[in-house]
């Protein structure tokens, strides 16, 4: 084996059958090194049964030891790691042919990459959408005027001695684990811009749920936390305006009605044309509910 050897965290729970998919995707990546396949179970019974060692080609399986939920798994499994470099992989992802091939042809052209992209394709009521970026390297500017959603956390391919040594574990502080994978990305582009692979490698499926008040308070009060922790917002007007639409539009969801216009006024001071402020009136209006806009975005492979 000549190639660096990779250890791929899959946070799991519940999901037998899209978990196997996954792994098998994984496992059948051309890759003249190691590829190890960590399975964390999260609040759930772990399968051992799924352990295999052939060689070049392993999965392990261990359970969470940290915060329940998605950051503490990837965590877990990031400190289980032994690879040169850490991939993730949610379990109802699947990696697509040429992944890892394509990714480490990027390094050769940027060997100062610590963490390598590429572009996905999302599936939602039976329809696919690709979603990629048209550029090599991503700034930390870049970042913060656009989530920029083709950053699929089931993409990223990361140097460890840089996750490790420079950009960190996943938060697990941020309320409710939401826009975890952002803020992480955040960091990783502080430390170095990122690498990208223009077309899509990884099919992300996007489930159908309903956003209930809770999770919309989540979501509120964690993109509010994001705006404190990261003041570098406030240099990129577009960048401020979007996550002040989010919030938004969550308060309006929630019912919320002075909020999400007061909420609404602040975006449109940083960004006019920000669309984001404009849903959010409309469903603190009741012109429209907030779930029907979330159904509409995602059949075109978008979010809020």
């Amino acid at each position: 084996m000549s190639g660096p050897s990779i250890s791929v965290v899959v946070p799991t729970r519940d999901r037998p059958e899209l978990l196997r998919a996954a792994l098998d995707a994984i496992l059948s990546q051309a890759h003249p090194g190691l590829i190890e396949a960590i399975v964390v179970y999260d609040q759930s019974e772990p399968d051992r049964s799924l352990e295999a060692d052939r060689g070049d080609r392993r999965v392990r399986v261990i359970t969470n030891t940290r915060t329940a939920g998605l950051a503490g798994a990837r965590n877990t499994g990031i400190e289980a790691a032994t690879g040169d470099w850490v991939a993730f992989c949610d379990d109802d992802d699947e990696w697509l042919p040429g992944k890892l091939a394509a990714q480490f042809g990027a390094l050769d052209a940027h060997p100062d990459g610590a963490l390598v992209s590429c572009g996905i394709r999302v599936s939602y009521d039976d329809r696919t959408v690709d979603r990629s970026l048209d550029r090599a390297r991503i700034s930390l500017e870049a970042l913060l005027r656009d989530r920029l959603t083709e950053l699929h956390p089931s993409t990223f391919l990361i140097r460890r001695a840089a996750l490790l040594d420079a950009i960190g574990l996943v938060d697990e502080q941020i309320p409710g684990s939401y826009a975890e994978d952002y803020e992480f990305l955040l960091r990783a582009a502080r430390y170095a811009p990122l690498v990208n692979v223009e077309s899509p490698y990884v099919l992300v499926r996007w489930h159908k749920r309903s956003y209930f008040a809770q999770r919309w308070e989540t979501i509120s009060t964690a993109l509010q936390w994001l705006l404190r922790r990261y003041p570098e917002f406030a240099t990129v007007p577009h960048g401020e305006a979007r996550v002040a639409g989010q919030i938004a539009f969550a308060q309006a969801a929630m019912g919320n009605r002075r909020d999400a216009v007061r909420w609404a006024r602040r975006t449109l001071a940083r960004n006019p044309k920000e669309p984001r402020a404009y849903l959010a009136l409309a469903v603190a209006s009741r012109a429209v509910q907030a779930d029907r806009v979330l159904r509409t975005l995602h059949k075109r492979g978008r979010g809020i």
